[in-house]
């Protein structure tokens, strides 16, 4: 009886061990962690860069699909069975890729924000450099889930080509508080419990973007 008992502990706590290996391995690297929170530290001034500085309710054009908020992807998790954080990720780098580039594009040299901005994306493209090559393999666009592929495809399109009921105004401040809200949430282990306990990811908070921050284009 000694031996069954001491037998079922121990594949207990070899059971366990198991369960907790996904759980080890879906940690992000220290390594990713790093550019992340050095973005986090830009993205603090936020209010001050991309409010302060514009005129009141300015806004820029961007494709519908670059309003990446935490309803977003709450519902993509809702649509899509088992999708993986990795792919959530890979497209939070490639519509912040392409926000970053329109706020800096109506920018002129001179404009305060300007090397804000510049320096937003320089330290941005280091944490998509450190992501690509830790998940060299994995980033390739065949293998996305068709919701996902379809979204990345219409963030693809030649701006020509894009029907003018796709484009939305919105504020660069607006813009940027997904970009931050929804990095929070998506590599959340990688930040202090100041964050961390908001849990950027909960229902809570994604409720709050369902105000009318968007304006339709005229």
């Amino acid at each position: 009886m000694v031996q069954l008992s001491t037998s079922v502990c121990l594949l207990g706590s070899l059971f366990g061990l198991l369960l907790l290996v996904p759980v080890l391995m879906a940690l992000t690297p220290p390594s990713m962690c790093t550019p992340l929170k050095t973005l986090n530290d830009s993205l603090h001034h936020r209010r001050r860069y991309m409010k302060h500085n514009f005129p009141i309710n300015y806004t820029i054009r961007v494709h519908q699909k670059e309003v990446f908020k935490l309803s977003t992807i709450n519902r993509m998790r809702l649509q899509v069975e088992g999708l993986e954080d990795l792919v959530l990720q890979r497209l939070w780098f490639r519509v912040n890729q392409g926000v970053l580039k329109k706020i800096i594009r109506v920018l002129p040299e001179r404009h305060p924000s300007r090397p804000y901005s510049a320096e937003l994306e320089r330290r941005f493209r280091d944490a998509e450099g450190v992501f690509v090559g830790l998940h060299t393999t994995e980033v390739c666009d065949d293998d996305l889930p068709e919701t996902i592929a379809e979204i990345w495809d219409h963030l693809t399109e030649e701006p020509n080509r894009v029907p003018e009921s796709s484009w939305r105004f919105v504020t660069p401040k607006f813009l940027l508080d997904n970009f931050c809200h929804t990095m929070l949430c998506l590599f959340s282990d990688c930040f202090d419990s100041t964050e961390a306990h908001q849990d950027y990811c909960g229902v809570a908070h994604w409720r709050k973007g369902r105000k009318k921050d968007l304006q339709p284009e005229s």
